[in-house]
């Protein structure tokens, strides 16, 4: 019997592996498609289009006996995927992309950190190759953008779990670069260790802060555990390898087990199974967005110390149907009880509507910044 398996598991395997050519081999006419657009001017959208091809697909499923809602989903991703591309390569394009096949993103964390990860996963399908260059905090990996270092810097901003990275809103608000995109990447957190231990044996746990407050449930349950911050989730995993301690144990992505030679004891640790979290690609120039590219614009507000004056500027977005998409306050440096608004509204600079809308709320608001108008990742 295991022959027999061993040998469907072969058969298996291989066509995993056609799959996957035929996806990257559909993924170059893609690319094919988007030069031939973008030379002809041609919008990146053709929904007519997509709704014959999963018409297509939900007939095909259906005479090869697969299911068709499956099917269906599976093509819904493929073609995200697609316009993801085409509208990245838009932008670049209208944004006069140097040729260079070499892209350096700065981050915080080592190789295997999850904004390693969302550094790779959103620049790999426009770049040859991606140096993605770790800091040990995020305003160093800032700094490096200003210094020219690199070329872009991904910072973390949010957490579905944890909620606001309060360093990001600071660094994004005082600091001279340009919110240029964003990556919104499924963290998986897993427990992990040098070798394959009982739970019970770990007395020491390392990761990140916002990874061990996105895991709070998982941790109660250990209360004979030291829990202990540290720089990065991928460091903490470096760390415990070179401790060679099989009583310590971090905290990662199984990406971070698999670059160190881990074992994950227990896997999809956090408090939440849908845990997102949301980065900022920053740059040192601001880019123009084609008004046919769904767009998030980031703002800084700052209102009078007036009753009432925070519901005054907000009612403006109201007036111009606007939708506000995240509100989040931070407090003033020696100011104390005053506060700095950072906004996320759905909507282009380029529409006149919310170019009207910003100029007026430019005049309710003692101060107004524009942190960055960039295309908004679809989902």
């Amino acid at each position: 019997m295991s022959e027999n398996i061993d040998t469907i598991r072969k058969k298996l395997d291989d066509i995993d592996r056609t799959i996957l050519k035929a996806l990257a081999e559909r993924q170059g006419l893609v690319k094919e498609v988007s030069d031939l657009k973008l030379k002809n001017e041609q919008g990146i959208r053709d929904l007519e289009r997509e709704e014959q091809l999963l018409n297509r697909i939900r007939d095909i499923a259906h005479e090869v006996g697969l299911d068709r809602y499956f099917a269906e989903h599976l093509f819904r991703e493929i073609i995200t995927n697609s316009v993801r591309f085409q509208t990245h390569s838009l932008v670049d394009h209208q944004n006069a992309k140097t040729g260079a096949d070499t892209i350096r993103v700065s981050y915080q964390g080592t190789d295997g950190a999850y904004s390693h990860l969302a550094a790779t996963r959103h620049f790999s399908e426009r770049y040859a190759q991606v140096d993605a260059i770790g800091y040990d905090t995020f305003q160093q990996a800032a700094q490096a953008l200003m210094d020219k270092k690199v070329d872009y810097a991904i910072l973390p901003i949010e957490n579905t779990t944890a909620g606001s990275i309060n360093d990001t809103y600071d660094i994004v608000g005082n600091e001279k670069i340009h919110i240029v995109g964003e990556e919104i990447l499924k963290v998986v957190h897993c427990l992990m260790s040098v070798e394959p231990v009982e739970l019970s044996k770990i007395r020491r746990i390392l990761s990140h802060p916002q990874a061990l407050a996105q895991c709070t449930t998982f941790l109660s349950g250990l209360p004979r555990c030291k829990v202990e911050s540290y720089l990065d989730t991928a460091m903490s995993a470096k760390k415990i390898l070179e401790d060679g301690d099989i009583t310590q144990a971090a905290i990662a992505g199984a990406h971070a087990a698999d670059l160190y030679g881990l074992h994950v004891l227990e896997s999809d640790i956090a408090n939440q199974s849908d845990n997102f979290t949301r980065f900022v690609v920053a740059a040192r120039q601001p880019v123009k967005v084609d008004k046919q590219i769904p767009a998030k614009t980031s703002l800084m507000m700052v209102t009078s110390n007036e009753e009432g004056s925070l519901i005054e500027c907000l009612n403006v977005l109201h007036k111009h149907k606007i939708n506000m998409a995240k509100l989040e306050s931070r407090p003033r440096m020696n100011e104390p009880f005053r506060y700095t608004f950072y906004l996320d509204i759905h909507g282009n600079i380029e529409d006149r509507e919310v170019t009207t809308g910003l100029d007026e709320l430019s005049n309710k608001a003692e101060e107004l910044k524009i942190l960055g108008c960039y295309p908004k990742q679809q989902n």
